[in-house]
């Protein structure tokens, strides 16, 4: 199991923490990370948790592992902005609620693309992992 948020650049992170949107360009190394350390697992099998928003950051990661596929969890802005919060409060996380809408914004939906699995992010644990499971 890999935690995305963990291979974010510190100076990614004081910028999200400070409330500030990271760009295309902020991303792109952290992209590179994630899909290397995909690559060095090649031989298991990896569940990495990531925002990877956009399709071209999908692709970059496929690169690396192209038989890679994603789940989609499917969540209302709103219901996403109350876990935020209620994260950043109970566990000290650096992604402040003040991003959730620019996570949306710059969000673009997979659902039409292949090797991509959506789920009700509202769903029990048990649920999802019983979809996803049942998926693979």
């Amino acid at each position: 199991m890999l935690e995305g948020d963990v291979f974010h650049p510190t100076a990614s992170q004081e910028k999200m923490a400070k409330g500030t949107p990271l760009t295309d360009q902020d991303r792109a190394g952290w992209l590179v990370a994630l899909g290397e350390e995909l690559a060095r697992n090649n031989e298991v099998s990896v569940v990495l948790s990531c925002s990877a928003l956009k399709k071209s950051y999908r692709d970059t990661l496929r690169s690396y592992k192209p038989n890679l596929r994603f789940v989609y969890l499917d969540i209302s802005p709103a219901t996403a902005l109350a876990r935020v919060s209620s994260r950043a409060v109970a566990e000290g996380h650096f992604f402040p609620a003040t991003l959730v809408d620019n996570q949306f914004a710059t969000l673009e939906v997979p659902t039409e693309e292949a090797g991509v699995l959506t789920v009700d992010a509202t769903a029990s644990m048990a649920k999802l992992v019983a979809q996803v499971r049942a998926w693979l």
